[in-house]
């Protein structure tokens, strides 16, 4: 009777580590999914705050053709100030991604809810006919589309 008590206390230990090991596996990876989730839903608000509306005319001219530069107004109509640096604003013209662009508050220093920033694009050789610019900014896009 002794050596059965004995095999079942060894049983009964090693059950418990192995619980033990498994809880603490479970706890580590439900504390990584829950830092992953708590990261998406900050970044997810940061886009949710975030809308640009193009403010430029179609039918005025947006292209200058002694400069080859394209300029184009965007309002910040979202709740959050955004960052009008040139390298935090994506724009691809006629599908092509744009490096040679400068951006200028309008209407303040930062670009805030309801200001006004100025996109120049360079180096815009156009052809006559139809064009389209793509402005992503902080995940929100906007098309615009002219005629030269």
């Amino acid at each position: 009777m002794a050596s059965v008590s004995a095999s079942h206390l060894i049983l009964f230990i090693a059950s418990l580590v192995i619980a033990a090991g498994v809880a603490g596996t479970f706890t580590q990876g439900i504390s990584r999914l829950s830092q992953g989730i708590d990261d998406q839903s900050l970044e997810v608000s940061e886009e949710v705050r975030t809308d640009i509306e193009v403010i430029s005319d179609a039918g005025s001219p947006v292209y200058n053709n002694s400069t080859n530069t394209v300029t184009i107004l965007v309002k910040n109509t979202g709740t959050s100030t955004l960052d009008n640096d040139s390298r935090f604003v994506e724009i691809l013209l006629d599908g092509r991604y744009r490096t040679n662009v400068t951006s200028t508050v309008v209407d303040g220093e930062e670009w805030r809810p309801n200001n006004v920033i100025r996109l120049e694009i360079g180096g815009a050789d156009l052809t006559a006919g139809d064009h389209r610019v793509k402005i992503i900014v902080n995940g929100d896009e906007e098309v615009f589309r002219f005629r030269t």
